[in-house]
């Protein structure tokens, strides 16, 4: 931060004010925020269902909330269409889970994957939290 205006002279409120300003935007990246798992639909119609996850995480972020979509991340090397390979994906899912402080289960629509995943939330006593498709909580 330069301690000079634009004009060469000492401006020492001005400089002190940007600094504050500055140190606020930093400590307001570093605040701490809660891990949720987002909880939607994969299969069926994947393409609309993975642009709909994104857009969930995009809110969680905005909520303050750092997102964890294991629907989003392992179908990138995990096969969904083999039995083996999606039991460990949901495997893998569930140890994502039990390192959020929150499930938060999207849309009108609960699918089988989602169902399992409810039921361990419940079973593990994981604080769950419904939302519609538009986003809004119910």
């Amino acid at each position: 931060m330069d301690y000079r205006n634009f004009e060469g002279y000492p401006d020492p409120t001005c400089c002190e004010a940007l600094s504050l300003i500055e140190l606020e935007e930093k400590k307001a990246l570093r605040a701490f925020r809660p891990i949720i798992y987002v909880c939607s639909p994969y299969a069926g119609d994947i393409q609309r269902n993975v642009a709909n996850a994104r857009r969930y995480c995009r809110f969680a972020v905005e909520q303050g909330y750092i997102p964890i979509a294991p629907h989003l991340l392992f179908p990138q090397f995990l096969d969904d269409s083999d039995e083996r390979e999606r039991e460990l994906g949901l495997f893998f899912g569930n140890a994502l889970m039990s390192k959020c402080a929150e499930i938060w289960v999207f849309g009108d629509r609960i699918s089988n994957g989602m169902a399992a995943e409810i039921r361990r939330a419940r079973w593990k006593g994981y604080r769950l939290r419904y939302f519609t498709e538009d986003l809004k909580e119910v």
